[in-house]
């Protein structure tokens, strides 16, 4: 039996492990969210997962075990097969002369326990690991993934089994689910192989290669997956599905493209997981954090969000919705796609061959008089025009635009035909934003010791904006008392050194200064200076605030150097 709440936090706040208030706020958002609050105690930092798998197994007077740093065999996990690992929250991890060690993050399971000791001719020790430990060890049913693509491609080969070809979609779908895969890339090669790619936090590593000769069946079964048409060849062609498999659940966006070698296939993959990020979780800045909330309780107006394409600016979007949609208010959408289905609220796809484009959809939209109104993107002077008007009639207004940082919007929109004093009337606030990798936390170590140590930050420290961040966020304390990490590289951030990806936000109120200097037509860099003086931190220098508070590293800011 799972260990009850209120046990579980007076284990950890009598042991000093965590604070009662910071206990009770993390257990309330994954209460709402629906998460382990095991796992949320260790993802807000608040105990390492080696200390609570070290207090919960004193409780249950067993050993612990980090599953994390174990090399798990296939041999020994699966002697539990996969679904009765997940339903019993147990693997069998190791095996010693006197029998076989069992984890489990419920030593209190004791006839399953039995089970096994009895099929084991009463060999097995039991140890405690923490559920971030057990969905770690989870995925290493899957993690060998070249041996079981050589063996699918191997009965594909000898046999002509088109089953094979089933399952080896399937493997590449639940293998980028259980690494946090955003997107999978299949890539035809002119060597007459095929690529096949995962985009983890960011970044494309090669996974696995198949011949070019099995491609065919592989595209035909995406496309019999996706509802698209199979004998359509040289056009491209977009489609989803939903995959479902014991326990996990997540929708699929399908791209389709022609290209010299064959035809290229990208999965996105959008889970549940991205759905329940909130306002909170994106990685703001208190005052920022202020200003955003300040800006939906709005009754009208436009808040838009602005940088390059794969930025999370999707992402920021629902998690606006998301806390309208719990109001009594109508909320309608479109988008391109729709990548996520949010209760209450009315959500409609793009459709260019039934003539519904932002622009058309919009109208239509403002027609049905909503309170809040979400367009994917404005790309053209139409779908500006009308977004503009929308939001000076009683309606709040979200969408996206392409902008290197905030202040650049305000020309972008001018280019676009809009009258600079309907740009300086409508918009509320813009948000630009950029996504940098976080630091692993079960390999986190300090370096360089400090802030001091990085020739680039001194180098920089006598600048205005350098010291005002500084006073900002860090009033008592000096470059040699801030702490850096990184991370050395563990099984867990397969030895990235990095898990996960964090936003770095750039939030400009436009207030009576901007407004006056909109409507002058300012250039850009006015602008920023004027909401800079007013308050606004740019996004570089709340990217050092992440780095000072050893959620990043320096490296994974230099990205952001050029938005200064």
């Amino acid at each position: 039996m799972a260990l009850a709440l209120e046990k579980l936090k007076e284990i950890l706040v009598s042991g000093s492990y965590v604070s009662e208030q910071a206990f009770d706020k993390v257990a309330s958002m994954a209460s709402k969210k629906g998460d382990s609050i095991e796992v949320d105690l260790v993802k807000a930092d608040l105990i390492k997962d080696e200390k609570l798998g070290e207090a919960l197994a004193k409780y249950y007077n067993v050993p612990f075990v980090d599953l994390k740093e174990e090399n798990l065999q296939n041999d020994l996990l699966e002697m539990l097969p996969e679904a009765v690992a997940r339903a019993q929250n147990a693997v069998i991890f190791a095996k010693t002369l006197e029998g076989y060690n069992l984890a489990t993050s419920d030593p209190t399971n004791y006839d399953f326990i039995k089970h096994v000791d009895q099929a084991t001719d009463g060999r097995v020790t039991v140890y405690y690991a923490t559920p971030l430990g057990m969905i770690e060890a989870f995925k290493s049913y899957k993690n060998n993934i070249f041996k079981n693509v050589v063996d699918l491609i191997e009965s594909y080969k000898v046999h002509n089994d088109e089953s094979s070809v089933v399952l080896l979609v399937n493997q590449f779908l639940e293998y980028a689910y259980d690494n946090n895969a955003s997107d999978v890339h299949i890539e035809p090669l002119s060597n007459d192989t095929v690529s096949v790619r995962f985009r983890i936090d960011g970044i494309l590593n090669e996974v696995v290669r198949y011949p070019i000769e099995m491609h065919e069946k592989i595209v035909f079964r995406v496309k019999i997956m996706s509802h698209l048409r199979t004998d359509e060849r040289d056009a491209t062609q977009d489609g989803r599905f939903e995959y479902k498999k014991e326990g996990m659940e997540f929708d699929v966006r399908v791209s389709i493209l022609p290209i010299t070698n064959g035809e290229n296939i990208v999965f996105r993959i959008l889970s549940e997981r991205t759905k329940k990020i909130q306002l909170e979780d994106l990685g703001m800045n208190e005052s920022d954090l202020q200003k955003m909330k300040r800006a939906i309780a709005q009754p009208y107006g436009m808040i838009l969000c602005v940088g390059p394409t794969g930025a999370g600016k999707t992402t920021t979007l629902y998690s606006l919705v998301q806390i309208l949609a719990t109001l009594p208010i109508s909320i309608v959408t479109i988008e391109d796609p729709v990548e996520y289905s949010i209760d209450k609220v009315q959500q409609i796809q793009v459709n260019i061959k039934k003539n519904i484009t932002f622009a058309n959809g919009l109208r239509s939209i403002v027609r049905q008089d909503p309170d809040v109104i979400m367009v994917g993107e404005i790309r053209d002077n139409e779908t500006a025009s009308i977004a503009v008007n929308a939001s000076m009639t009683g309606h709040l207004l979200f969408s996206t635009l392409h902008a290197n940082d905030a202040a650049t919007i305000f020309p972008r929109l001018l280019e676009m035909g809009i009258e600079p004093f309907l740009v300086a009337s409508s918009i509320n606030v813009v948000l630009a934003q950029r996504l940098v990798r976080k630091i692993c936390p079960h390999c986190r170590i300090n370096y360089p010791k400090t802030a001091a140590d990085i020739p680039e930050i001194m180098a920089i420290k006598d600048d205005p904006k350098f010291k005002n961040m500084l006073k900002k966020f860090f009033p008592n304390k000096s470059l040699k008392d801030i702490k850096l990490y990184r991370g050395t590289g563990c099984k867990a951030c397969k030895h990235t050194g990095y898990l996960g990806r964090i936003a770095v936000f750039e939030v400009m109120e436009v207030d009576d200064d901007v407004r006056a200097l909109i409507s002058a037509k300012a250039s850009s860099s006015s602008i920023e200076n004027k909401a800079e003086e007013n308050g606004m931190t740019l996004m570089y220098y709340n990217g050092l605030v992440h780095l000072f508070n050893g959620i990043t590293t320096y490296d994974e800011l230099e990205s952001l150097s050029n938005v200064d």
